[in-house]
């Protein structure tokens, strides 16, 4: 059945948008097409708008649902801390047991700080590497995402004017002045920077899969010698693991491509769902907050958060899960470039792990001007056409995995997209070709 249109979800719209700003709690929601939809709930992999129609949802929630919808395990330790209360403003074990199990599992790491959204974790990760080394100013990665506050807000997408600059209004332009952005992958250029005399240089954040902007893979010897870099010049080292940590290998990028940074940023995947983040990362920066740095939150810590986390980490520590996230994703990305290749879509489709990502109108993209240059209004109107047949998937190409999808539910989905894109090119022209 192909559906025609979302009735229900244009009225819970047009209600929301009497009492949110564009009807939406996060500005992203409003990007979706054909317009937001309004869901009743989910289960596994699949979820049900207020129209009734089901999906097999690879938006999860923008990332954080990697055990699916209403997962068992994850539902039962947060349903047993429920009557016990919401939060206390004061220790419990659950802080204890949970940071003692991302410590097992990402070397490296002594401490946990507890935070709720990959924002505040940025920050205070920033915040203890200026202390740690008495430095002002930060290296930030082209296309890297590491949350919307002022300090970070920089030199993810172009502007009106087409500059990598700020990006946001109300930001605060000093911004610009702390940070220096370089390429993706631009070695030289970062070495450069960090043994200038005067840099000022704190820290070098980056994503180590560049997820947030194409699923780039680092270039060989990349991370490794940024390690080697930070520690000839004293400059901390920030891994941003909010979408890859725990979700492309058992300890994220770390154990994958086996480099040690001093800070590991986590969030999404770490709760299954649930408000939880943290950095992770030595004791000499961690324990800062001990001795001067301030990192403070009321939810820090919180048990029904603190639940879901241990819940999920246990999940997914089961054993196959990683090999399944492989073959699953592997499975997804060689359906899609199928597609694009028996329809004569110029593309280009990435995958690490659970991780995929589509960039429709270039072929063989190796960097983010290419990832820039994807024909975004094509991808729209496939999205339309795959929500159409049933698949829920997230504007910009980037696709999502959880354990509950199942090789029969990728099968099911590889049919849906060939024939959806068929559909997008029968109502009008697919992308024009730009060869990277």
């Amino acid at each position: 059945m192909t559906i025609v249109s979302w009735p229900a979800s244009e009225q819970a719209w047009e209600r929301t948008k009497a009492s949110l700003a564009g009807g939406v709690s996060t500005g992203l929601r409003a990007s979706m097409k054909p317009h937001p939809l309004f869901f009743q709930g989910g289960s596994g992999p699949r979820m049900t708008d207020l129209d009734g129609h089901s999906y097999l949802d690879y938006v999860l929630g923008w990332g954080p649902v990697i055990l699916g919808h209403g997962h068992p395990g994850l539902t039962a330790a947060v349903s047993a801390q429920l009557p016990l209360g919401a939060t206390y403003g004061s220790g419990h074990l659950l802080e204890a047991e949970v940071a003692e199990k991302v410590l097992a599992r990402i070397p490296g790491t002594e401490r946990v700080l507890w935070s709720n959204t990959g924002s505040e974790a940025t920050q205070v990760a920033l915040r203890l590497a200026r202390a740690v080394t008495g430095r002002r100013r930060f290296v930030k990665f082209l296309g890297h995402y590491h949350g919307w506050s002022d300090s970070m807000l920089v030199g993810y997408r172009p502007g009106a004017d087409g500059s990598l600059g700020l990006g946001s209004q109300g930001q605060n332009p000093g911004a610009l002045d702390d940070l220096s952005l370089v390429a993706w992958g631009d070695l030289e250029a970062t070495a450069e920077l960090l043994k200038s005399p005067g840099a000022d240089i704190s820290a070098v954040f980056l994503e180590p899969v560049l997820c947030n902007s194409g699923v780039f893979e680092p270039p060989a010897g990349f991370l490794e010698g940024l390690r080697e870099l930070c520690d000839a010049t004293g400059t901390v080292l920030v891994f941003d693991e909010v979408i890859t940590g725990f979700r492309i290998g058992s300890g994220g990028a770390v154990t994958r491509y086996g480099v040690t940074p001093d800070l590991v940023v986590l969030a999404k995947a770490i709760a299954g769902g649930y408000p939880l983040a943290a950095v992770a990362g030595r004791a000499e920066l961690i324990d800062r907050t001990t001795s001067g740095v301030v990192h403070a939150g009321t939810y820090n810590g919180n048990p029904v958060a603190l639940a879901a986390g241990g819940a999920t980490l246990d999940a997914l520590a089961e054993p196959g899960v990683y090999e399944g996230f492989e073959r699953r994703g592997k499975a997804l990305a060689d359906g899609l470039r199928d597609a694009f290749v028996r329809h004569g879509v110029p593309a280009t489709v990435h995958q690490v792990g659970p991780v995929v990502q589509c960039i429709a109108g270039v072929e063989s993209a190796r960097t983010f001007d290419d990832f820039l240059a994807a024909d975004q209004g094509f991808y729209d109107r496939l999205t339309v056409q795959m929500l159409r047949r049933g698949l829920f998937t997230l504007p910009g190409g980037r696709w999502y995995l959880s354990t509950a999808h199942t090789d029969a539910d990728i099968m099911a989905t590889v049919a849906i997209i060939d024939e959806a894109l068929g559909a997008t090119l029968a109502e009008g022209p697919g992308p024009v070709a730009r060869q990277a």
